[in-house]
């Protein structure tokens, strides 16, 4: 059984924490027979998302991982994978009965956004783990709308028994560099009181069990 928490946040204006550039694709790290493996329990995980614009205002919400495994070695995350159901995205900031709940989610899972009719899934894949200046780096593909890109972020890992936790620090991705440019005043002529962040936080944490 498991537990992971994805958190996806997108921030206006400000400091961006742990930027990472999305790079080419890699080769995603295999699972060796010395290693533990650690399945997601889908019940029990959630993946929560804010979105901001440039100037004000902003919506949170949630999506389920449908499937996931990770790999332990010698008390170390060897590697590991998982899918977001983005059909299943809920919208928390806006009542569930308010109209206005409803008109987001569909403007979200539209080709504007997510797309989810064509991309039902997001996935993530670990390619490699290495210690950067006292630190764990998780490497990895994140594929989003399609479009496979290699991003890097700074995690705690650790063992205690049959548990395993991987918990990050808020790092952030260019939502544009997987195809999202709908808001966006990079790409349009768009106001700023009407523009979209490109900016994307992203927080993993991870609890899971042999």
């Amino acid at each position: 059984m498991a537990f992971i928490v994805v958190s996806f946040l997108a921030v206006s204006c400000g400091e961006k924490k742990n930027e990472t550039r999305a790079e080419d694709a890699k080769t995603e790290q295999k699972i060796t027979s010395e290693a533990v493996k650690y399945k997601v329990d889908t019940e029990k995980t959630v993946v929560t998302w804010k979105g901001s614009k440039v100037i004000g205002g902003s919506h949170d919400g949630t999506m389920k991982v449908s499937k996931g495994t990770f790999a332990m070695k010698d008390g170390k995350l060897e590697s590991g994978n998982f899918l977001i159901d983005i059909n299943s995205l809920t919208v928390l900031d806006i009542p569930a009965d308010d109209n206005g709940n409803a008109s987001l989610k569909k403007h979200l899972l539209s080709d504007d956004f997510f797309d989810a009719e064509k991309y039902g899934n997001a996935a993530f894949s670990v390619t490699g783990v290495s210690e950067k200046e006292g630190k764990t780096m998780i490497e990895g593909n994140l594929t989003l709308k399609g479009v496979k890109k290699n991003i890097s972020f700074p995690a705690k890992v650790s063992v205690e028994g049959d548990k395993a936790m991987i918990i990050s620090e808020v790092f952030t991705i260019n939502r544009t560099d997987f195809g999202m440019k709908y808001g966006s005043s990079s790409f349009t002529d768009t106001f700023k009181n009407k523009a979209i962040s490109d900016d994307v936080e992203l927080s993993v944490s991870v609890v899971a069990t042999k």
